[in-house]
């Protein structure tokens, strides 16, 4: 079994730890490294795992996970890009970071695989794309697949549909989460307690998931079985396409896409 570092394990690569050793992967087959003392010492009171400068993990590590801010990508790369090894697998969870912004740091054919996820990685559903860079193998996007198979669902995609995943996937559970806030705010306005409100509409978005999940029927069909002739459905409906609100979640998926490139065009 291969040895994981995650560099920069602040949530997004705690998340991908705590994933790892949720699957089974053995501790001493992780690695982390930590800008503040505290922060190192609580990731290995609480998992276990070996927390190191960053020149011992490209040493003992097979795979190094950039999990730092996008804005901080740049500065941790100019410090360990010169020293990487050839031969590791590079993957980055840096959002709108294109592969070709690892390759000016990392020596040349240096393979980068390109990760988006999300947070309900944290209840093992979540939903990651996977784009090779241009070194890297099918070899390459299977480790990572094995990396990330644990915390839910993978999907390869090519490269540059990755701003449209970080629009869709990555930013997506914001979305419904809004939604649930303005349905529960809904249902207090239509006399109801707010945690009962909550519970009916939280149990709804589950079970209507799991549905468009297991049946692959079109999400027009299911709303269609439940939107009857001169009914309460239609009705609402009808007050949401009045609303706009299909223009603006277009409007709104665009905006977070554009925002991605933005962030790429600024490494």
């Amino acid at each position: 079994m291969r040895i994981v570092a995650v560099l920069g394990a602040g949530k997004l690569g705690e998340v991908l730890l705590s994933g790892l050793l949720r699957a089974g992967w053995p501790a001493d087959r992780l690695i982390a490294t930590a800008r503040r003392p505290e922060r190192a010492q609580e990731l290995t009171e609480r998992y276990g795992i070996r927390v190191v400068d960053n020149e011992t993990a490209l040493r003992a590590a097979d795979v190094l996970t950039i999990a730092v801010k996008p804005q901080d990508a740049g500065t941790l790369l100019e410090d360990i890009g010169p020293k990487v090894p050839g031969d590791k697998l590079v993957v980055s969870l840096c959002a709108g970071l294109p592969t070709t912004f690892f390759a000016k740091y990392l020596p040349e054919g240096t393979p980068v695989v390109r990760v988006m996820t999300n947070t309900p990685a944290l209840v093992d559903e979540a939903m990651t794309a996977i784009s090779a860079g241009s070194h890297a193998t099918g070899d390459h996007l299977a480790q990572t697949e094995e990396m990330f198979r644990p915390l839910g669902r993978t999907i390869r995609v090519p490269e540059s549909q990755q701003d449209a995943v970080t629009a869709l996937s990555g930013s997506g559970p914001a979305y419904f989460y809004f939604l649930v806030e303005a349905m529960t705010d809904a249902g207090i306005l239509l006399g109801l307690p707010r945690q009962v409100a909550h519970d009916l509409i939280v149990q709804s978005a589950v079970g209507s998931a799991v549905m468009l999940r297991e049946s692959g029927e079109h999400p027009v069909k299911l709303r269609e079985a439940v939107t009857s002739p001169a009914g309460t459905t239609i009705n609402a409906i009808r007050e949401l396409e009045n609303h706009g609100v299909r223009a603006a979640f277009l409007a709104a998926l665009e905006a977070a896409r554009d925002r991605a490139r933005e962030i790429a065009s600024q490494s």
